[in-house]
């Protein structure tokens, strides 16, 4: 994927997105992004997925689904409020976005 260093982040607040709204799993993450887009390969989905638990913003679960085991990832406590701390942030940022050239850059204070 190109950019895919600039993209990462918001892939990040992407999956945590709909890890807020409803349990989600590894496979179901790549359709769903692939969807809007991003084209994330399990080698990259799942460590950052574990990231995401290291940090506090996701928690895991085991479930069986007929002979095999899936993961289902769910939003922390702290994870549904770093959703809500950085959507501000991103909205700013879509807004300049869109503006694109018509926008004047901002001098320094």
């Amino acid at each position: 994927m190109a950019y895919e260093d600039l993209l990462s982040g918001l892939i990040e607040l992407h999956v945590l997105y709909h890890a807020a709204e409803e349990e989600v799993f590894g496979l179901g993450l790549m359709a769903e992004l692939k969807r809007h887009g991003y084209r994330i390969s399990p080698g990259t989905l799942y460590p950052l997925l574990h990231r995401l638990m290291h940090r506090g913003y996701l928690t895991a679960r085991m479930v069986a689904m007929g002979r095999t085991r899936r993961r289902l990832y769910r939003a922390t406590p702290k994870g549904r409020k770093a959703i809500i701390a950085v959507r501000h942030h991103v909205r700013e940022l879509f807004g300049e976005l869109q503006e694109g050239s018509r926008a004047r850059p901002r001098r320094p204070p």
